[in-house]
């Protein structure tokens, strides 16, 4: 269960997998391992991250989150954020984080503060109860997520199958600090 504990924020990398597989994998693996990428076509994988997100869905209803919720409270780790940022980094419209985060707040789970650099705008910031409830939605969808890479033949796969889900978590996030920064250097802004 250890390794599972290494895949928090994987959901965010779930929604970003399907944009960034390619067609060819530096290391696919030995060839007898079911399932490794030089036997699957780009569209399996992009299915099977969609399957996944659905675990995840499955998970979150124990601690009473939708994925949207799920997603908001992960970003609101990274520290308070104003509506139109969690959109951006979202890839969705801010009506649309409007109507989550007044969930959220109506549960006790994030505040909204006036920013400090400028009053007229309003962030989110997650609180102790969010935090909490937070930690136990991760913990079960840590636990769906081990249960089911589990499901393996041998350790060494199941242990492979979670590693897999970490590595896409570098991956994600070498990708947006690409992204971000651009090749001139420049921050820009990135969906997901």
């Amino acid at each position: 269960m250890t390794a599972a504990r290494n895949v928090h924020g994987w959901v965010e990398l779930l929604d970003n997998l399907i944009v960034v597989v390619t067609e060819r994998y530096a290391d696919p693996g030995p060839p007898s391992v079911p399932g490794t990428p030089s036997e699957l076509a780009p569209a399996a994988i992009g299915r099977t991250a969609a399957w996944l997100a659905k675990q995840v869905e499955l998970a979150l209803a124990a601690a009473d989150l939708s994925l949207p919720q799920y997603r908001i409270l992960g970003l609101l780790t990274e520290g308070s954020a104003v509506s139109s940022a969690l959109a951006e980094r979202l890839a969705v419209r801010p009506p649309s984080i409007t109507a989550v985060v007044d969930g959220l707040v109506s549960r006790g789970l994030v505040e909204r503060r006036h920013a400090e650099d400028d009053r007229r705008r309003v962030a989110h910031v997650l609180t102790a109860k969010g935090e909490n409830l937070l930690d136990t939605a991760n913990e079960a969808v840590d636990s769906r997520l081990a249960g089911i890479a589990g499901s393996l033949e041998s350790a060494d796969l199941t242990a492979r199958a979670l590693e897999g889900l970490a590595l896409w978590r570098h991956a994600m996030a070498a990708y947006h600090q690409t992204a971000e920064t651009g090749s001139t250097g420049a921050t820009k802004a990135v969906p997901g």
